[in-house]
């Protein structure tokens, strides 16, 4: 009985959209998930050849097996895309912690459970999910967008990528991995609050009421191509420059913060909710952050050895010959 009527419960708590937006994230996951592997082994191909990405390189360009990965990449952000055009941003989000365990080629013991508390947090967090808030114009959006607290937001974030890419980078961007992690997830959280406003454009467009008259709608059209770009640009470089398993987790805890920090400010999804949903859904989001960190840690764990918890430094060499820099661990203990 008890689970007839939490089956009830999850029913009548889940809407139509909501559904579509869950499904459409599960498939973002597997497709990014994917595209990471077959990317980082197009700029490691590339960078052998060429000018790394890291060092300002674009032979990568010129590498198919990188655009085969960003094809796939692309095919997961129009899922993606069209995801956030149907549910809350707290719902679709913090999904993507599936396509690191879609990553793993070999899990250890500690790395299975990892897998285990990110599918439990992902279900918490689906569970208790907000309904999307129900919009009827891009117009309204935008207005969401010019509210002072987000405007505030805003700026804050522009302020602290203009710091990073003038100062930072060229100091520490070689070394200090969360410097390009810091840009493309400050700019992600922008990006992914534009692209819920040109979906919801879209969508609204598909169901009779045109909203390409709107000059809003092409505003957040130039946010979106603008912050994707920088985004793809400093996390080519954070890909090129360290290890793939350090990089995912990291960029993942970041950008899933800031996007439920903006989303929180700017779509308001807390108020529709009780503080009891709330501090469910930070649990499920402190469990996918458990899991993740176990996959990290487990990521090159020998069978019969066990990883030190220490600071470290180390640089790793894989099967080509490609030497890349770990440095995670202390940057983000110092972050």
């Amino acid at each position: 009985m008890a689970g007839v009527a939490v089956s009830r419960s999850w029913a009548q708590g889940m809407s139509s959209d909501n559904v579509k937006g869950l499904v459409l994230a599960l498939s973002s996951s597997f497709f990014i998930g994917a595209s990471f592997i077959v990317k980082k082994k197009g700029l490691k191909k590339a960078g052998a050849s060429g000018i790394r990405a890291g060092a300002g390189g674009y032979s990568y360009l010129y590498e198919p097996l990188w655009w085969a990965g960003m094809i796939t990449m692309i095919v997961g952000e129009i899922a993606n895309f069209a995801a956030y055009a149907f549910a809350p941003a707290i719902l679709v989000t913090p999904l993507g912690a599936l396509s690191i365990i879609i990553r793993q080629e070999t899990l250890h013991m500690f790395g299975i459970l990892g897998c285990v508390l990110c599918v439990v947090g992902s279900i918490t967090i689906v569970l208790h999910a907000p309904q999307e808030r129900g919009i009827e114009s891009v117009t309204e959006v935008w207005d969401l967008a010019t509210e002072p607290a987000f405007l505030f937001y805003a700026a804050m974030v522009l302020a602290a990528v203009f710091i990073l890419i003038v100062h930072f980078i060229p100091l520490y961007g070689q070394t200090h991995i969360m410097v390009y992690i810091g840009v493309c997830s400050l700019v992600g959280s922008l990006s992914v609050m534009s692209v819920k406003a040109l979906g919801i454009a879209l969508k609204l467009t598909f169901s009779g009421m045109n909203q390409l008259i709107y000059p809003q709608t092409w505003a957040f059209t130039i946010v979106v191509i603008t912050c994707v770009i920088t985004q793809m640009n400093y996390l080519n470089k954070a890909l090129d420059t360290f290890n793939t398993a350090v990089v995912s987790p990291i960029y993942y805890v970041m950008f899933t913060s800031l996007t439920i920090l903006a989303s929180v400010i700017m779509f308001k999804d807390w108020d529709r909710q009780n503080p009891t949903q709330i501090v469910t859904e930070m649990c499920g989001f402190v469990t996918i952050l458990c899991g993740t960190f176990l996959l990290h840690k487990t990521k090159d764990m020998v069978e019969g050895s066990s990883p030190s918890f220490a600071v470290r430094l180390a640089k790793l060499t894989d099967e080509d010959g490609f030497e890349l820099e770990e440095s995670a661990l202390l940057q983000f203990q110092e972050s």
